[in-house]
Formats: structure tokens, C-alpha cells, sequence
């Protein structure tokens, strides 16, 4: 008889795993877990700060004041005379439009910092693999589909922001707004359209 209990279930343990699944379901409807891999985006590529807001959902006073503070400063030029024009880079957008999706669930600013230190340490790829969960006090990276459904299903990951998709997002957004290249491409690279650049990257390579 002893071996008809084999492989059977006990009831807590079929709660666990119906509440597994309603967490993986859940995590899967917020589009929180992991799809395809993207892509490094020319580093010689910058967008105006106007642009930058328009592409990340936030206004001017915003991106001076956490340029001022350190925050998020523009990668490809920064201002540095009277008249010039910072240049933010791509990944610099996805990071403000990830602060400004923290900040609208009412993560404090000194928390957004610790996970844009983690952010900007990232390589592309790592970008792809990230999820940034939030209970609305505490920000929890997860690089796993596992760690997603686990704070899911535990409470704590009430909001999430795959930052895969918002880098699509963001791609998506930038796709219909004006760039400038610092210096010159290829011949064959359109200037002023980063995806023009993007398409004979991948032609050459």
C-alpha cells in the first residue's frame, strides 16, 4: 500500500503550488518575465534634453534637477558653455523612464538611486535579464523568472518593471524623434536617425 503514496500530494502542498502558478500567471500578465534579447544602441548617438523627456515621460525641471544632482547626467556631452546642448544617451532615457515608473509607484529617491547604480553597472545583456520589483518602499532586483514569481507570490512585488521591455519602449518612442551623432559615421549612416545608424551597424557587421 505504501507504494500508492508515491508521487501524491499533500494539501499544503497543493496550495503552494496553486499559489505558484496564480503568482506566475499574474507575473506573466504585467509582462514582468523575461522575452528576447535586445541590443547595444550606437554610443555616438545623443538626444537633446527635450527629447529625453518627450522619450521618458518627465518634464524638463525633472531632468535638470537630476542632472544637477547626479542622478542621471548626460552620457554623450554634457553642457559646457554658454549655448551648448547636452546630449543624453539611450541608456540614459531607459534610465530616466525606469525612475519615473518607480517614482509614480512612491519609491523614495534614495532607494531609485541604489537600483540606478545597478543599472548603470549593467551591461546590455545583464539590461535584458533584469526585473525590478517594488512593494512601493523597497525596489528588489530579480535576474531570474524564479525571483520574479517568488516576491510575486510573496507580497512584495506588487509593481514590476522589466527593463527589457521598456527599453523597447523606449526604442519604439525614439524611433519618430531627432537624434544627432557627435562625430561622423559611415557615408552610408543617415545622420540625425539613430535606427538609420542601428541598420548599417548590422549591415557591416
Amino acid at each position: 500500500m505504501s507504494g500508492l503514496d508515491e508521487g501524491l500530494t499533500t494539501p499544503d502542498e497543493q496550495v503552494v503550488s496553486a499559489g505558484r502558478a496564480r503568482a506566475t500567471d499574474e507575473a506573466g500578465r504585467q509582462g514582468l518575465l523575461f522575452g528576447d534579447d535586445i541590443q547595444a544602441m550606437p554610443d555616438d548617438v545623443g538626444f537633446r534634453g527635450p527629447v529625453a523627456c518627450n522619450a521618458a515621460g518627465i518634464t524638463y525641471r525633472q531632468l535638470d534637477y537630476w542632472a544637477r544632482t547626479g542622478l542621471v547626467e548626460p552620457s554623450v556631452r554634457t553642457a559646457t558653455g554658454s549655448g551648448s546642448q547636452r546630449l543624453y544617451s539611450f541608456r540614459d532615457i531607459l534610465v530616466l523612464k525606469v525612475i519615473k515608473r518607480l517614482l509614480d509607484t512612491g519609491v523614495s529617491l534614495q532607494n531609485i538611486r541604489t537600483a540606478v547604480e545597478h543599472l548603470r553597472d549593467s551591461g546590455v545583456d545583464d539590461l535584458a535579464q533584469v526585473t525590478l520589483m517594488s512593494d512601493g518602499a523597497s525596489v528588489y532586483e530579480c535576474r531570474s523568472q524564479d525571483e520574479v514569481i517568488d516576491l510575486v507570490q510573496g507580497g512584495q512585488g506588487v509593481f514590476g518593471i522589466a527593463v527589457g521591455r521598456v527599453w523597447r519602449e523606449v526604442e519604439g518612442s525614439l524611433a519618430e524623434l531627432p537624434s544627432e551623432k557627435v562625430e561622423p559615421g559611415p557615408a552610408d549612416a543617415v545622420a540625425g536617425d539613430e535606427l538609420a545608424v542601428r541598420r548599417a551597424a548590422r549591415a557591416t557587421g
